[in-house]
């Protein structure tokens, strides 16, 4: 009988669904009661013209629409009635009761009551001025509790709980999000009108495969960047930072990793493998997953060997190889990527090293004399164990276990939802980013 593994939901769905479904989703699934009690306290015995429960929901509302700035959004609670009443405002105008006030009689001096004629009626949708200091609250709840990072912490224990395989495969992914700030320093106040972003740079290159010429991009965007931790098979992320665009990426990705799996121990069990593209190549971070934490890091390696390709005959048809212990033997060659080959002292034909498997005990995969494995007529074979130092066994010419075991490095790329599912779009405003 075939097993089928459970899948938690279709990203298609979301993305069929209407705006308003999407909300729904969002409001009602938010583990959001802890902060609404702060703000409960924040707002203490003041007015409750806007309800705070329907000003959070406005807020949310404001990230799943994509509306650009606060104003946006307040036009779009005005001219959506069912939105309005989805986030808890009242629809109808508010008509505040009359006040009565006791006025003196000039003749007799009597204190007499006047009821004052009523005030015109007043839209439920919030003020300009309210829904920005109601979001100042949020801020300060986030920048001195943590209060909405929280939430992502809870979100992430309700699907490890729901879901066996949950975080077993984890990638990095990042976006750049620019202001709606040009960058420009005010002469006068000396700072951008966005004080918290600043400008960041990703400048990417290679070789034109059609051409063969080379090829340089480089982007600039003042703003910020979001770094996101993800699970590559349910695209959702774990972790998530946000920091001025200048910050880089390498340093910010352990952090992330050492931040997250302090908080839940157990997602580190879990995970089996965590994946990068290959500008996150580094061997701190590799390390970092594999020493520490015993995760395969699936990140692909930068091609950073020049000195070969100085040479007057090189190929850039071939990989380049560099013995990998030259002191010993020089017939077994790596290549930067990781691969390990041998080379026939009699022919020079190149051939990749048989794979035996993964020895945990020295922390090391295994090869093999191709020759010997396989039962392939290689002419230097026994001039290649002489050099060598090694002689066939049963199972075939074994090297000396120096010669035997080389880290893998593999590349795998998360498909990380930030654009699509999760609705990040390319400029946002401050006050969507911080909140």
């Amino acid at each position: 009988m075939a097993t089928i593994e459970p899948s938690l939901f279709d990203w298609r769905d979301v993305e069929a669904r209407s705006d308003l479904d999407r909300f729904f989703l969002a409001r009602d699934h938010l583990p959001d009661a802890r902060l609404l009690q702060y703000l409960e306290v924040m707002r203490g015995a003041g007015r409750d013209d806007y309800p705070v429960a329907a000003m959070w929901n406005a807020l949310i509302a404001g990230v799943v629409f994509q509306h650009p700035s606060v104003e946006a959004l307040l036009r779009e609670l005005a001219r959506n009635p069912a939105l309005l009443q989805a986030c808890g405002f009242a629809v109808l105008p508010i008509q505040r009761k009359p006040v009565t006030r006791l006025v003196g009689d000039a003749a007799t001096g009597r204190l007499q009551p006047v009821r004052e004629a009523p005030a015109d009626p007043r839209s439920a949708v919030p003020t300009s001025w309210s829904f920005s200091r109601f979001l100042a609250n949020v801020i300060e709840l986030e920048e001195t509790l943590g209060m909405v990072t929280e939430m992502i912490g809870a979100l992430r224990e309700q699907l490890m709980a729901a879901l066996p395989d949950f975080g077993r495969h984890l990638g990095y992914g990042g976006k750049a999000i620019a202001s709606h700030s040009t960058g420009r320093v005010s002469r006068r106040t000396g700072s951008t009108s966005d004080p918290d972003a600043d400008w960041g740079k990703h400048e990417s290159g290679g070789i034109d495969a059609r051409t063969g010429k080379a090829w340089n991009k480089v982007k600039s965007w003042f703003g910020y960047g979001l770094h996101l931790i993800a699970d590559t098979r349910y695209e959702i992320p774990v972790a998530m930072h946000l920091t001025p665009a200048s910050h880089a990426e390498q340093p910010e990705l352990r952090a992330m990793i050492k931040e997250l799996f302090a908080e839940t121990p157990a997602l580190a069990q879990r995970c089996g493998d965590f994946s990068a593209d290959r500008g996150l190549d580094s061997a701190e971070t590799k390390a970092l997953l594999w020493d520490d934490y015993a995760i395969r890091p699936l990140i692909d390696t930068r091609e950073l060997w020049r000195e070969e390709k100085q040479h007057p005959d090189y190929d850039p048809s071939k990989p380049i190889t560099r013995p990998l212990f030259p002191e010993r033997v020089d017939t077994i060659v790596h290549s930067e990527k990781g691969s390990v080959h041998c080379i026939c002292p009699q022919t020079g034909t190149q051939r990749d090293l048989a794979f035996q498997g993964f020895e945990a005990d020295r922390n090391a995969l295994k090869y093999r004399c191709p020759a010997a494995a396989y039962d392939l007529d290689c002419q230097g074979r026994d001039a290649c164990h002489r050099a060598g130092g090694v002689s066939p066994g049963d199972y075939g010419c074994q090297w000396p276990p120096e010669l035997t075991h080389f880290r893998p490095r593999k590349l795998t790329r998360p498909e990380i939802r930030i654009s699509v599912s999760f609705r990040f779009s390319a400029s946002v405003d401050s006050f969507l980013l911080r909140a």
